[in-house]
């Protein structure tokens, strides 16, 4: 890869990683906040989701933000106004208050993901860009990895309060290096999707059943993510009776197998041309079989092998998500367009977490571990229609620009 893309990839990596360990730390503190706030198990599951819903909603827009006024001024807006709200956390004094500074937090981060898509497609090759991706994704996994870390050092210690206080100040680092170290944009040769005017193209893209099909298959990815992975130390803890600390420092096998499954499933849709199918379809239902083991684990030793071999195995099936339309599409499009991915993903972060609660209080652990597969079978069937190549995600947008009117046609 060219220097400025390695440079890119290594700026990104840990942008990502505050963006993750902001976000999930408050998996490892719902038992503490759940305590500390008298909440019951739907109340917890709703602090989850509840930063979902701003969090989806900015998807569209903030791709379209960052594809007109650039993806760098973009992410560091959001990468600032995060960092505000992670602080504030600590000072939340009830359910309500909490809720409101929850729902702010994904209204501000939510700009961030396409903007960072974005500033990476512009410094990479079409060719790379799925692998250079991959490596800045993987950062997902160690973000849930140090927040881990922090939590278990942090919650026995100093409390949940000072924790997020604490690692506020880690999106001001951020903002700093881009400022200091984030190289130009490549110059790139880049071929127009269809013999139309570039208005037309963005209606194509934006409007596309294939990008449709992608971001299903991130929702039902994304349905195991933010299922799974915010309850699980809370079903450990109820269940099993692990210590928070040992909840927490278990996980670092789970999230490097993550990180792996990822970086891998990202090489191999570069070295196959895209190709969801090859990839997702085994990956996915791997992992939903996984999801009614996990919760019948007699102990806490296998639960954590059988948890690190299914998210080694899964993160396998989170580039081919965005694999084909990152060949694709020229770079001017890629903020819509990874936009609207990205938002089937968190639209999967708005109701999993929420539906994971209910269906535990009101049944059992397991049947809401069950109840998750539906995600993995999902973005299985995604995979199974969507376009396999550049070649074919391009055809279909062209014919998507032909049965869209234009402005003079109306007239």
């Amino acid at each position: 890869m060219p220097r400025t893309t390695r440079i890119t990839i290594a700026l990104l990596f840990v942008a990502w990683v505050v963006d993750y360990i902001d976000r999930t730390v408050i998996n490892f503190a719902l038992p503490s906040i759940g305590h500390d706030l008298h909440l019951d198990h739907a109340q917890q599951g709703l602090l989850v989701s509840v930063f979902f819903i701003p969090y989806a909603l900015v998807q569209i827009p903030g791709g379209l933000l960052a594809d007109r006024y650039g993806a760098l001024k973009v992410g560091i807006v959001g990468l600032t106004a995060w960092s505000v709200f992670t602080g504030l956390t600590a000072v939340a004094w009830t359910f309500a208050v909490l809720l409101a500074i929850r729902f702010l937090f994904g209204l501000v981060q939510g700009v961030f993901p396409a903007a960072a898509i974005k500033a990476l497609a512009e410094r990479s090759l079409p060719e790379q860009r799925t692998t250079a991706a991959g490596w800045t994704n993987s950062s997902n996994a160690a973000g849930l990895l140090l927040a881990a870390v922090i939590a278990g050092v942090a919650l026995p210690t100093v409390g949940w309060r000072v924790m997020f206080a604490v690692i506020s100040v880690l999106g001001v680092a951020v903002i700093f290096a881009w400022r200091r170290w984030m190289p130009e944009p490549l110059v790139q040769d880049e071929i127009p999707l269809a013999d139309v005017g570039t208005k037309a193209e963005r209606r194509a893209v934006l409007f596309s059943p294939a990008l449709l099909g992608f971001a299903v298959i991130f929702f039902g990815y994304d349905v195991l993510v933010w299922g799974v992975t915010a309850w699980t130390p809370t079903f450990l803890q109820e269940q099993l009776g692990i210590s928070m600390g040992s909840i927490a420092f278990a996980a670092v096998p789970t999230t490097l197998a993550a990180a792996a499954g990822v970086v891998l499933g990202a090489r191999l849709s570069d070295r196959i041309g895209g190709r969801p199918r090859v990839i997702v379809v085994p990956a996915m239902a791997f992992t939903a079989a996984m999801l009614f083991a996990l919760p019948r684990a007699g102990s806490f030793p296998l639960f954590v092998v059988e948890g690190t071999l299914m998210s080694l195995v899964a993160g396998l099936a989170y580039m081919p998500a965005f694999a084909v339309p990152l060949r694709a599409l020229p770079s001017a499009y890629i903020g819509a367009a990874t936009g609207v991915i990205i938002f089937g993903g968190q639209l999967a972060g708005v109701a999993s977490p929420l539906t994971f609660g209910v269906i535990t209080d009101h049944f059992s652990y397991t049947t809401a571990f069950e109840v998750m597969a539906v995600g993995p079978l999902l973005a299985l069937l995604a995979a199974s229609v969507v376009p396999q190549t550049a070649d074919a995600f391009r055809a279909t947008l062209a014919r998507t620009s032909a049965t869209i009117p234009t402005k003079e046609s109306l007239t």
